[in-house]
């Protein structure tokens, strides 16, 4: 397994380490080196759907490409999904400009997911994200298989993790959020989250500096009474009396103790391979 360096690490030049583009990229790539995210020869399609955090990560994963010890090559896809008022021109041209290997690709998932989600739908009141990521993901892997990647990006961050682990803690009654990646079903792509130790304040902060054209999502946006924005409340809520709060919850994620968990199968697992780990204080 190869491991992506610090690409300024030994960089003469002096940089300056205080910018958000610079943090993001220091937290990239050691999320990239622990986790084993890239590897020699990868051919990897990165999801960018107009919003920050996937034209963050399309950028930072270009500028490591670039100076990375491995060799690996970036396509970029974006899918129209007929969103009314839709208009991806600016994003087209973004891509254009950067150099790098895009396609475009156009799918009418918006009729799918209000037929499904929307008023009179069976589903009427579900969150769209739900049916929305799920088309959304099946055409992306099809895209993947066309373009011969064998992995594919996605642009999701510490607080989108956090989120979901607060999601399914208080409403599906399980401990689960989101890995730095996972091989699919029928283990054809690994899905890989470079930016999921990156917090979300601060790609806001670069996004806004580097002047990304943000296509807004008149989708998800319409919904505003959704259990992910409640978590993201709470968060802010818990943040005002603990301002670390997100980093200790991420280190949370990272420090976990099966054997005092009421998980039968985990505890026996862990306990079956307790002399292979050191204790964790």
């Amino acid at each position: 397994m190869l491991q992506i360096q610090d690409p300024r690490k030994n960089d003469p030049r002096k940089k300056d380490k205080s910018t958000p583009r610079h943090k993001l990229e220091r937290t990239m790539l050691s999320t990239v080196g622990s986790y084993g995210l890239i590897d020699e020869g990868d051919k990897i399609l990165v999801a960018v759907s107009g919003g920050k955090d996937s034209y963050t990560l399309l950028d930072l994963l270009e500028g490591a490409r670039r100076k990375a010890p491995v060799k690996f090559e970036l396509v970029a896809v974006h899918l129209d999904q007929v969103q009314p008022g839709y208009d991806g021109k600016p994003l087209e041209e973004w891509l254009q400009a950067s150099g790098i290997p895009h396609e475009i690709l156009r799918e009418d998932t918006y009729s799918a997911v209000m037929a499904n989600s929307g008023p009179g739908g069976p589903n009427e009141g579900d969150a769209y994200c739900r049916v929305c990521s799920r088309l959304r993901r099946g055409i992306l892997y099809d895209a993947a298989e066309k373009l011969g990647c064998n992995k594919l990006a996605l642009g999701h961050h510490r607080d989108d993790a956090l989120e979901t682990l607060l999601m399914n803690l208080f409403f599906s009654g399980k401990l689960q959020a989101m890995p730095a990646s996972y091989t699919t079903n029928d283990e054809r792509y690994d899905v890989i989250r470079p930016m999921i130790e990156c917090g979300e304040s601060l790609i806001a902060e670069h996004a806004a500096s580097a002047g990304y054209p943000i296509l807004p999502c008149n989708l998800c946006g319409s919904q505003t009474d959704l259990k992910r924005v409640r978590m993201k409340k709470l968060l802010e809520q818990l943040e005002a009396e603990s301002p670390d709060v997100r980093s200790v919850m991420l280190a949370a994620l990272r420090n976990v103790r099966p054997s005092h968990l009421l998980d039968r199968e985990v505890t026996e697992a862990w306990l079956s391979r307790a002399g292979d780990y050191a204790p964790r204080r």
